[in-house]
């Protein structure tokens, strides 16, 4: 059985549904590049607790945690299955670490999940568990959670943290940006520094890159989005591999890295 890597993508706005993008064309080959995975745990920006919250749902709706898109995008469903057995072994490992976990019977999946997922794997025939961030912890919480995981990975399940390597959505939405906008000095800075670093195999760096980085805060005024890259680079080990690169409004940096 092939060992399975850990992953980050960047899932950007749900438009990347729609809207053609060289990131929409990395996500929807994403499938080629590993192997069929038997299950997968996702870690979703837009899952944010106090603790580490797994999802143990049978069954798992689409969450259309957004507002003021099209109606296509509220109709979009991603059925996959959920995989109790394993939501269980998953809290068992973090509960491993010392870090208390919890398991949640209803919760769905968000759409830093679905939109990446339905990309990838429209078929939605590959299992999903949900695992959460928590702003209120620190990156090296996040890390220890991915390293908790790694065995996983032994066992054909791939472990994938979806958010963005910089999000910045008042640049966006306050400042007006099209979605082919050029890229700003103090975005690409940052996405070079963290692709130097994951060269480097410097975990240290990269845990603390919102606040070493070059316009690290600029580029996350708030943590959610950069914390699933920690989570998969516990899992998964660095140094890691860039798989794409590429921006989306200018300021959304759509990297996708592969560690392990």
């Amino acid at each position: 059985m092939a060992r399975q890597p850990a992953l980050f993508v960047s899932h950007g706005s749900p438009m990347i549904m729609f809207e053609p993008s060289p990131a929409r064309e990395f996500l929807a080959g994403l499938a080629g590049q590993v192997a069929r995975p038997d299950a997968i745990v996702m870690v979703s920006a837009h899952h944010d607790m106090a603790e580490a919250v797994v999802t143990s749902v049978e069954a798992p709706a689409t969450i259309h945690d957004f507002g003021g898109f099209p109606q296509k995008l509220f109709d979009l469903r991603y059925p996959a299955k959920g995989d109790p057995a394993l939501a269980a072994e998953v809290a068992a490992l973090v509960e491993g670490t010392g870090i208390p976990a919890f398991l949640d019977p209803k919760r769905g999946l968000d759409h830093g999940a679905w939109v990446p997922l339905m990309l990838a794997w429209p078929d939605a025939d590959v299992p999903v568990v949900q695992l959460s961030i928590s702003s209120a912890h620190a990156p090296e919480w996040h890390y220890r959670i991915g390293q908790a995981l790694a065995p996983l990975r032994d066992r054909n399940v791939l472990v994938i943290g979806s958010g963005s390597l910089t999000h910045n959505l008042r640049a966006i939405f306050v400042e007006g940006r099209d979605h082919d906008a050029a890229v700003p000095e103090w975005v690409s800075a940052f996405a070079d520094w963290v692709k130097a670093r994951i060269d480097a195999g410097d975990a240290d760096a990269v845990l603390n890159a919102v606040e070493r980085a070059p316009f690290g805060k600029q580029n996350h005024p708030t943590m959610d989005h950069i914390l699933p890259l920690f989570t998969a680079m516990g899992a998964g080990g660095i140094p890691g591999e860039r798989l794409h690169h590429s921006y989306t409004y200018g300021v959304l940096a759509m990297d996708a890295y592969q560690f392990g």
